[in-house]
């Protein structure tokens, strides 16, 4: 079974929008990072939708998602390692609680 490249855009834009909102939305550190995660995956899915949409037998879309996963990887580790060291000085996960770089 084939599936359409419409399901795979709506799933997509479905897990974008959660995703933005939960940016928005969100005062946890960690949460805001869970919701940069959903946009990426969100990205990955288009890629990986058009590129199966366009051309089934090539994997231009597969090896470019397979590079946006490690970057997010990367970015989630760096992100959670300042988190965890802000929180081991304030106390805190807050986004309002965040005044490191203000004067």
């Amino acid at each position: 079974m084939h599936l359409q490249l419409q399901y795979c855009l709506i799933l997509a834009a479905a897990l974008f929008c959660i995703g933005i909102y939960g940016l928005i939305t969100s005062r946890n550190a960690v949460r805001v990072l869970m919701s940069i995660e959903l946009l990426l995956n969100a990205v990955n899915l288009n890629l990986m939708g058009f590129s199966n949409y366009l051309d089934p037998s090539n994997i231009r879309g597969q090896v470019f998602a397979i590079f946006v996963i490690t970057i997010a990887a990367a970015e989630a580790a760096v992100g959670l390692a300042i988190v965890l060291a802000i929180y081991r000085n304030r106390e805190t996960t807050d986004m309002e609680q965040f005044n490191l770089l203000k004067w």
